[in-house]
């Protein structure tokens, strides 16, 4: 699923953009999110660039932490 949309004011390398997509759309098939206009996934998104911001570069443990969010 693609983060660029939500990426708005915040520069992230090519890279970074890709693994922050895979975690956008593990974490969401997770959570049962499949509709592209379902406004939790906004939320899902800002919470995968609040912690790629906060230097998390991992698509697994991006994943993890916010399923972790979300989930509780």
């Amino acid at each position: 699923m693609p983060i660029r949309k939500y990426i708005e004011g915040h520069a992230f390398d090519p890279e970074t953009i890709e693994v922050m997509s895979a975690a956008l759309a593990k974490a969401c098939a997770s959570l049962g999110l499949v509709d592209k206009d379902d406004p939790v996934i906004r939320l899902v998104a800002l919470k995968v660039i609040e912690l790629a911001r906060a230097g998390e570069h991992d698509a697994a443990r991006l994943t993890a932490a916010v399923l972790k969010t979300f989930q509780n």
